[in-house]
């Protein structure tokens, strides 16, 4: 009997000691979860209200430059920079990829502020609604990445919707393509308003 007492308790002493390594580790991965870094400011056009940070693509950076250069041009050629900044919204917008949640929307450098909350509410609704949360780099969810967008088509044009009215707005057609295709949008027309001094986006289709 004694002896079957003594296996009991060298059981259960086992046991304890088992569940507190257990317990230790599970407690170790819980605390020491690796979250993405924080974006930084790397470069930005504070008179145009354009900021880039250090999460952005290569390609996403290079375009950047591209715009700082174009808005660095007296006058400015507006064709030009509609082009980059469509460019610039339709890769940031549909790569999905890189984005944290489903409220980290991309493009929000480029849209009319009367547009903003609407757009940003429309996007988290549809195209950003599954997007997984990633904020400890763990997601195996597949997402679209933006490879090339081309500029098929500017033209000027008339808007007025609400208090927003521009008689010399742009019009611009789309179409890009990804790094795999997972059946996502891939063309789009746009329309640019000036707002101050720069164009903003009113209208995605």
């Amino acid at each position: 009997m004694k002896l079957k007492k003594k296996v009991k308790i060298i059981l259960v002493i086992l046991l304890i000691i088992l569940l507190v390594i257990v317990g230790y580790f599970c407690y170790q991965d819980y605390t020491k979860k690796e979250t993405i870094p924080a974006a930084t400011v790397v470069n930005e056009i504070p008179e145009y209200g354009y900021v880039l940070k250090s999460n952005k693509s290569e390609a996403y950076k290079k375009m950047f430059q591209e715009l700082q250069n174009i808005l660095d041009q007296d006058p400015v050629d507006e064709e030009a920079y509609v082009k980059k900044i469509s460019e610039m919204f339709l890769l940031d917008f549909f790569s999905l990829n890189d984005k944290v949640a489903n409220t980290d929307v991309g493009g929000t450098d480029f849209v009319h502020s009367e547009a903003l909350d609407n757009f940003l509410e429309k996007a988290e609704n549809t195209i950003y609604k599954y997007v997984e949360n990633n904020l400890y780099n763990k997601r195996k969810q597949q997402l679209p990445e933006v490879n090339e967008v081309t500029i098929d088509s500017v033209e000027t044009t008339s808007y007025a919707v609400g208090d927003v009215t521009d008689d010399n707005a742009y019009q611009v057609t789309a179409t890009w393509t990804y790094k795999k295709d997972l059946g996502y949008q891939t063309e789009a027309t746009l329309i640019f308003v000036h707002e101050g001094n720069k164009l903003s986006l009113v209208e995605l289709e």
